[in-house]
């Protein structure tokens, strides 16, 4: 594990209630024990301007926020977020999980929100310079399964309704379809700990692929 992890980017993917930050925090636990330095990341924010920009986008009191200006500021909490600590940690030989990343914007913004997928990606080429993950992992988790997990005072971008969230996920069912060799879907509709044995054994199985290739 320990070769094929080091100086990877991995990102954690799924809709609001996926489980996607618990699963994160479980894989880090089992990188770390096996020796790996991990840089655990989430955004929006990860960073003092990061975390300011989260707390716009998630108050729910922004009601009047468009899907473009609501892109850009996602992009921007990244844009600082990798050329403060993601990009230095790659760098320096960390294996580097995030907490949401480009995907995230389309599937959200992009086929839930409407924004047209080839301008979102050129947006983020200029806020990631060029820095993509190695691996992209989707927790997938039908409407009725993950409202269970929800916490009841949501943020302003859970608040956004069914119909919504549903698209949401229809996003990252074709992110999955459109990279099989750089995204993974999971079926996180499970238990903690299934989903967990499912995901260590497909990503160590995906990178292990890809370093023998």
């Amino acid at each position: 594990m320990r070769d094929s992890m080091r100086g990877r980017f991995i990102v954690f993917e799924g809709p609001d209630g996926s489980g996607k930050s618990t699963q994160l925090a479980r894989f880090a636990a089992v990188a770390k024990a096996n020796g790996l330095e991990v840089v655990e990341v989430r955004e929006p924010g990860g960073t003092s301007v990061g975390e300011q920009i989260r707390d716009v986008l998630l108050d729910p009191e922004n009601v009047d926020m468009t899907i473009r200006c609501e892109m850009l500021l996602y992009m921007a909490s990244r844009a600082q977020l990798v050329e403060q600590t993601i990009a230095p940690a790659l760098d320096s030989g960390a294996l580097v999980l995030a907490d949401r990343f480009v995907g995230s914007t389309c599937a959200y913004q992009g086929t839930a929100g409407g924004l047209p997928m080839t301008e979102i990606m050129e947006v983020a080429e200029v806020a990631t310079g060029h820095r993509m993950p190695d691996l992209t992992v989707i927790f997938d988790v039908d409407e009725a399964t993950a409202s269970k997990r929800l916490n009841p005072l949501l943020d302003r971008m859970e608040q956004k309704g069914s119909a919504f969230h549903r698209r949401v996920r229809e996003g990252y069912h074709q992110l999955a379809e459109s990279d099989p060799e750089g995204v993974i879907l999971i079926d996180a509709t499970g238990d903690e700990e299934s989903v967990h044995r499912a995901a260590m054994s497909a990503i160590t199985s995906k990178l292990n692929d890809t370093q023998s290739s």
